[in-house]
């Protein structure tokens, strides 16, 4: 049975809860569609977190991903929309998305987005 998109994205229990580390991830296959021409937006998503009590299962995340490809967003609503719901299903101590969308019309875009768990102290990463 061939995989489909879907908006479900799935956790897995943290196997170290008591220490703070990192979990980064690159996703270089990223695509929506501009909401003004239709035309394709393709971007790196970069995935930097401090997991709580729960990660994300990576394949979830792909079919996650994939689900954006048929949908117009511009790319601040994008890069938010996916922070915040990978936030509601992990609820880290720390995560930052960045997305760096290919050149379109001569511009260049890069949104990055960043939750930090209220009371937090851990180390953050430099931008």
């Amino acid at each position: 049975m061939p995989s489909r998109p879907t908006r479900r994205l799935e956790t897995f229990a943290n196997p170290r809860p008591q220490r703070d580390y990192r979990i980064y991830m690159e996703i270089p296959e990223f695509t929506c569609l501009c909401p003004r021409t239709g035309q394709p937006d393709f971007a790196t998503l970069t995935l930097d977190y401090v997991p709580d009590r729960r990660c994300v299962e990576l394949k979830s995340l792909k079919l996650y991903v994939w689900s954006y490809r048929n949908e117009g967003a511009f790319h601040e609503a994008v890069t938010n929309r996916i922070l915040d719901d990978l936030v509601r299903a992990t609820r880290p101590r720390h995560m930052r998305l960045t997305a760096k969308f290919n050149v379109r019309g001569g511009i260049c875009t890069t949104v990055v987005a960043e939750h930090v768990k209220p009371g937090w102290k851990g180390e953050r990463p430099v931008p």
